[in-house]
C-alpha cells in the first residue's frame, strides 16, 4: 500500500493517508521524498496531479535528477520546484531551490517563504547542472579525500579527523569564500589570491582522479570499521545528531535573521 502523510494545522497533527493522491488533496505546499528513480518520481506526479490545488507547490527532494527531467511527469509543471534538504534533515537547516523557464514567477518567493517559516537557510541554484551546488562541493572534497587514501597519504580516519578537527569547524561558522576573505586580513578576497595563487595552482594541479570500485569500497569499508571501534551504527547516528544540535544550539546567538535572509 503506497503511504501518504499529511500535516494539518498550526499544531503540525499528522494525517496518514492511504495514497499519495490523498494526502495532496487541499495541500498548499507539498515536499515529495520518494526514492530517486525517474519512473518513480514521474508515476508519482502523475498521480497527484489531477487532486493538486491550483496553487499547490510541489517540491521534490531530488539529489542528483534535474529538475528538466522531472518536469517530464507533469502535463503543467509550473508549480513544480526542486526543494532538496539534506541528511539528516530534521537537524540540517539548508534547503537548495532550483526552478527554470517553465516555473511560475512566484514559486521561488513562495517556497522560500514556507521554509524559512519552519526554520530553514535555503540557496537558489541559478543553473541546473548535476548535483546541485552542494553534493558538487561534497563530491570534490570525497573524491580528494578518498584519493589520499588509495594513495597511502592517510587512513579514512585520519582524513575524517583531518576535516572535523580542522576546516570543517570553520565551515560550520561561514563559507570558503568568506573564510579566505578573513584569512589575508584588511587586504581580503583580492589580498589572499595574491597571495595563495601559486599555492592552490599547485594543488589543484596534483589532486586526485580516482574512480569508485570494489576493492576501493572495500578498502573503505575496513578504515571505517576501525574509526567506529565497535560502535552501532545507530549509537553513531545518536552522537552525530548530539553533535549537529549541540553546533547549531551554539552558534544561533550568532545567527540573526537578516543573516537568515541573506543566506536565503
Amino acid at each position: 500500500m503506497e503511504l501518504g502523510l499529511a500535516i494539518e494545522g498550526r499544531r503540525g497533527r499528522i494525517r496518514y493517508c492511504d495514497s499519495a493522491a490523498k494526502a495532496v488533496e487541499n495541500a498548499q505546499f507539498v515536499q515529495e521524498n520518494v526514492p530517486e528513480k525517474i519512473e518513480i518520481k514521474h508515476a508519482l506526479f502523475r498521480e497527484i496531479e489531477p487532486r493538486l490545488l491550483a496553487e499547490a507547490i510541489v517540491c521534490s527532494s531530488a539529489s542528483g535528477l534535474m529538475v528538466s527531467e522531472m518536469q517530464g511527469g507533469w502535463d503543467n509543471p509550473s508549480r513544480f520546484i526542486l526543494g532538496h534538504p539534506f541528511n539528516p534533515p530534521h537537524l540540517i537547516p539548508l534547503v537548495e531551490l532550483l526552478a527554470n523557464d517553465r516555473t511560475d514567477e512566484d514559486v521561488l518567493v513562495l517556497a522560500e517563504a514556507f521554509y524559512r517559516q519552519v526554520g530553514k537557510v535555503t540557496i537558489r541554484v541559478q543553473r541546473e547542472v548535476p548535483g546541485h551546488v552542494t553534493n558538487r562541493l561534497q563530491a570534490a572534497l570525497w573524491r580528494e579525500a578518498i584519493h589520499l587514501v588509495e594513495s597511502g597519504v592517510a587512513s579514512v580516519e585520519d582524513v575524517d579527523k583531518a576535516v572535523w578537527a580542522g576546516p570543517g569547524l570553520r565551515w560550520a561558522a561561514m563559507g570558503p569564500h568568506m573564510l579566505f576573505h578573513l584569512g589575508a586580513g584588511a587586504g581580503g578576497m583580492e589580498e589572499f589570491c595574491n597571495r595563495y595563487t601559486p599555492s592552490f595552482h599547485r594543488w589543484w594541479d596534483d589532486l586526485g582522479q580516482t574512480r569508485l570500485d570494489q576493492d576501493l569500497a572495500r578498502k573503505l569499508a575496513d578504515g571505517i570499521d576501525q574509526e567506529a571501534s565497535g560502535q552501532s551504527v545507530e549509537d553513531m547516528s545518536r552522537n552525530r545528531d548530539a553533535l549537529i544540535s549541540a553546533l547549531l544550539r551554539a552558534s544561533s546567538p550568532y545567527r540573526t535573521e537578516d543573516d537568515q535572509a541573506r543566506k536565503g
